[in-house]
């Protein structure tokens, strides 16, 4: 049994290692001993509902959902298409989107500060033209609300589908008031701080959401052309699948990503639900594991994108 439970451990550490390095990138373990070692004050204290959020496997799929939503905006598509490497380095801008979660989410209210002041630096320089004639600058009030209420709605439906414990209802306002401290951090102007509030504000966007060649475009890289080895893509293909399951059905239709209910049901969030648990599994803090003389993870909450 010794033997059998060692080998376990390995099993487990290669897997959770292989994702981890994936969305942390190979400071990863640094920054996290960063984020979650320095002593200080944080923005969000244990108790607060964006804790739970995104430290759970879930953000693995509402972090597809996001992006998904989000390049229905033409301007938020041409400023990522045009400027944020997303296909020549994908796993780069994962890695920076996960420490930068992580950091304004468990880390030291110093350090959080200077993580969003480095984002508000690099989005000033982000500006340009689409192709039919409109400006855009990723600095623009206006885009980086979308951007964000876009997020917080795609991870907060992915938490309430796939996370480990669900929110209650205060717990879900409670997740959007959290987020709402970033965002205003970001320059995002009096942000929803409620679900009744952000169901408002992304329905004063709909008029501006449209299909186009660059979203569809997107949406095929992101869904059938990942950059992710043979041997992930039948689990990435579940946690694509649960990605269009969560967009509301005028958003998979404007991107043509076909739905079926019943696959859904029967299908995606099972197959949705399984990997998203062998994720939480892969990557859960070791219990016990010192007895067994392996080295272990820092500690810390490990199981979603926002890992450290």
């Amino acid at each position: 049994m010794g033997l059998l439970s060692e080998g376990g451990w390995m099993v487990r550490d290669r897997i959770g290692d292989a994702i981890f390095s994936r969305v942390a990138g190979p400071d990863g373990r640094d920054n996290r001993a960063r984020i979650h070692g320095t002593p200080g004050p944080r923005w969000f204290g244990p108790e607060r509902p964006v804790r739970r959020v995104h430290g759970d496997a879930s953000m693995f799929i509402g972090g597809l959902s996001a992006l998904l939503l989000q390049s229905l905006h033409p301007l938020a598509m041409a400023a990522v298409a045009g400027h944020s490497g997303f296909r020549g380095d994908p796993w780069g801008r994962l890695q920076r989107t996960s420490t930068f979660l992580a950091m304004t989410t468990y880390g030291p209210a110093d350090g959080a500060q200077q993580a969003v002041d480095r984002v508000r630096a690099v989005h000033e320089t982000v500006r340009g033209t689409t192709a039919d004639g409109h400006e855009y600058h990723a600095a623009d009030p206006h885009l980086l609300c979308w951007v964000h209420i876009a997020e917080v709605d795609m991870f907060l439906r992915a938490h309430q589908h796939y996370g480990a414990r669900p929110l209650d209802d205060e717990g879900c306002d409670g997740y959007v008031a959290d987020m709402a401290h970033i965002a205003t951090a970001l320059g995002v102007p009096d942000p929803p701080r409620s679900r009744a509030e952000l169901a408002d504000r992304l329905a004063d966007y709909r008029g501006e959401l449209r299909s186009t060649p660059e979203a569809r475009g997107a949406a095929r890289f992101l869904l059938l052309n990942p950059p992710v080895p043979v041997l992930a893509r039948l689990p990435y293909g579940a946690l694509a699948a649960g990605a269009v399951s969560l967009l509301p059905n005028w958003a998979s239709r404007a991107l043509w990503l076909p739905r079926a209910a019943p696959a859904e049901g029967m299908l995606v969030r099972p197959f949705g639900t399984a990997v998203t648990a062998g994720i939480r599994w892969a990557l859960a803090p070791p219990a016990g594991r010192a007895e067994h003389g392996r080295r272990g993870r820092p500690p810390g909450p490990e199981q979603g994108v926002a890992a450290g």
